[in-house]
């Protein structure tokens, strides 16, 4: 194969199988080089470049690292570097907070109630 991985969290993406349209994939793009950055960001920050990561559905097939457009869920047509396949949110919000977990259903019932007496 002989190039090196650029996109270190996907080694395997030197593998050129196509992945085929509508398949849900992440999008990687430099959107500011270093030098591009405001000069007002703490140096850490400002000497990094600035990276989007998107996910969405591949438009057209694309091999891991070549170029491709996605169609995100809110219908934006993006393009950047094919990084992943079928990738997982990562994110989170940490543990539940006990005071909020009954919210949702005590707010449903005060809308139902305030329907029913005509007052919405």
């Amino acid at each position: 194969m002989g190039r090196s991985c650029r996109l270190p969290r996907l080694c395997w993406a030197l593998v050129a199988e196509r992945v085929a349209e509508g398949t849900w994939v992440e999008l990687q793009r430099i959107v500011l080089e270093p030098e591009e950055r405001a000069a007002d960001l703490p140096e850490e920050t400002r000497r990094v470049p600035l990276e989007m990561r998107v996910k969405g559905f591949l438009v057209r097939s694309a091999a891991v690292g070549e170029e491709a457009e996605i169609l995100t869920p809110a219908g934006r047509r993006l393009q950047g570097t094919l990084d992943a396949v079928n990738p997982a949110y990562t994110h989170g919000f940490g543990p539940p907070v006990p005071e909020l977990a009954g919210i949702g259903g005590e707010l449903r019932a005060r809308l139902r109630a305030s329907r029913e007496s005509g007052e919405a």
